[in-house]
């Protein structure tokens, strides 16, 4: 990739992230919603542990994919100006307080934000707990992020899409890739977090690594809450038997933390570790970040990403903005918004040029394809409002000329590789051994 910082103008670039949590939680522009305009929700942490490594740069991808959205500066097809010459209206909301707090925000978009959409949510008890209510409402909810399958796989929906793959993706991933370089695994460790995301991310590996690598066995199953911060005894638990491969789907600050106390001790020394979703903290752990960690981001993204146009575009325009490269979450964000442009558009245009209704965005939205920075992204499941899209995972190497974690010994996998084909739920499709999977 082009322009890498170094690590010291990565931390200060991160700092100022930081600083930025402590904005109002509730930033709207000027004007009310009209046919010139569109008004967006944006929905992230802005605050709190998953803040300055998740949140706050996936606001800082909404800025800057909006700025260029507006000013009409992106490449084709997303280069007519705003939405259709809709200027879009974001109005940002802090994702920290809880399912219950989320809901009531939620509300308050719609009915006193008049916004026509909202693009939000990373995690998943939030995801699950606002979609119903959107449903309810009859308002149109992207969600750009959170795992959990169990969104469109216990429910049905037709005004919430998720513009991204959920988690299965990952798990079927890695354990793929794992077996593709004859890894040793006769024991697992792992260690996940005790709510929707992490307990989804634990079955979705145990169930893949018990198809490719059926004689392992499970030794050490740690579940710390969200939030917890310190990890010592869940580290002495996996380090009291140490397992071939010891999994984590934990991100954010809670992932950091558990890092930065478990390298000291040896843990990465004495078991392969491999982490689902963390490209995210490279930067702000640095050289803190051990070697040889078998990592995936949740999609073919950041470092992991597969060279285009398209995504070179993106990575200068946000590094120029924000002094650092782009992870997973700016790029969720911006295939999000991306999807979204293209769907507005695609109903403006069969609604006469009008600003179309939320059933017409919808509408052009369900079973739509695009282009992504990082790869293509198909809605192909839960009858065409959940995405899939191709996802890469690899493994930590310190360059000591850049000064920074990159990656290397990169696998890339087709979406239709790593993801359930529409007829099937995610567990049932790993049980049976992935069948229908095209893989390369």
């Amino acid at each position: 990739m082009k322009h890498t910082p170094t690590l010291s103008s990565a931390r200060a670039a991160l700092r100022s992230l930081a600083a930025a949590a402590g904005v109002t939680l509730m930033l709207g522009l000027a004007g009310h919603a009209g046919a010139q305009e569109i008004r967006i929700g944006v929905v992230s942490f802005l605050s709190g542990q998953a803040a300055d490594s998740f949140g706050v740069p996936a606001v800082n991808g909404a800025k800057v994919l909006i700025d260029a959205f507006n000013g009409g500066s992106a490449p084709a097809p997303y280069n007519k100006p705003g939405m259709g010459g809709l200027k879009i209206v974001p109005v940002y909301v802090d994702e920290n307080g809880g399912a219950t707090k989320q809901v009531q925000e939620l509300r308050n978009l719609y009915d006193r934000e008049k916004v026509d959409l909202v693009i939000g949510y990373v995690s998943s008890g939030d995801c699950l707990a606002v979609s119903p209510v959107a449903e309810e409402m009859k308002k149109l909810l992207v969600l750009y992020d959170c795992g959990t399958p169990r969104i469109f796989e216990e429910a049905k929906y037709q005004y919430v899409f998720r513009t991204a793959s959920h988690a299965a993706m990952d798990n079927v991933a890695v354990a793929r890739y794992l077996k593709a370089r004859n890894v040793k695994v006769g024991t697992i460790n792992m260690i996940n977090q005790d709510y929707a995301w992490g307990h989804d991310s634990l079955k979705d590996f145990t169930l893949s690594m018990a198809v490719l690598y059926p004689e392992a066995k499970v030794q050490s199953d740690q579940r710390p809450k969200f939030g917890a911060g310190q990890y010592g005894t869940e580290i002495s638990q996996l380090m009291s038997r140490p397992a071939d491969i010891t999994h984590s789907s934990l991100w954010g600050g809670d992932l950091q933390a558990m890092v930065l106390q478990a390298a000291p001790r040896g843990m990465f020394k004495r078991s392969q570790v491999v982490l689902t979703a963390a490209d995210h903290v490279l930067v702000p752990l640095g050289d803190k970040m051990p070697e040889g960690v078998v990592l995936g981001a949740r999609g073919a993204y950041g470092m992991l990403a597969a060279k285009s146009d398209l995504n070179d575009w993106w990575w200068k325009l946000y590094q120029d903005k924000n002094g650092v490269y782009p992870v997973q979450a700016p790029y969720r964000m911006a295939q999000a918004l991306m999807g979204v442009k293209l769907a507005v558009e695609k109903a403006m245009a069969a609604n006469g040029g009008k600003k179309p209704t939320t059933e017409q965005i919808a509408s052009a939205l369900r079973g739509s394809e695009w282009d992504s920075p990082g790869g293509r992204i198909r809605m192909a499941l839960g009858d065409g409002q959940q995405a899939i899209q191709p996802t890469a995972i690899g493994r930590t190497k310190w360059d000591a000329s850049k000064k920074l974690i990159v990656m290397e010994d990169i696998q890339r996998f087709a979406a239709e590789c790593v993801n359930p084909p529409a007829n099937m739920k995610s567990e049932d499709w790993i049980k049976a051994g992935f069948p229908g999977a095209k893989c390369q």
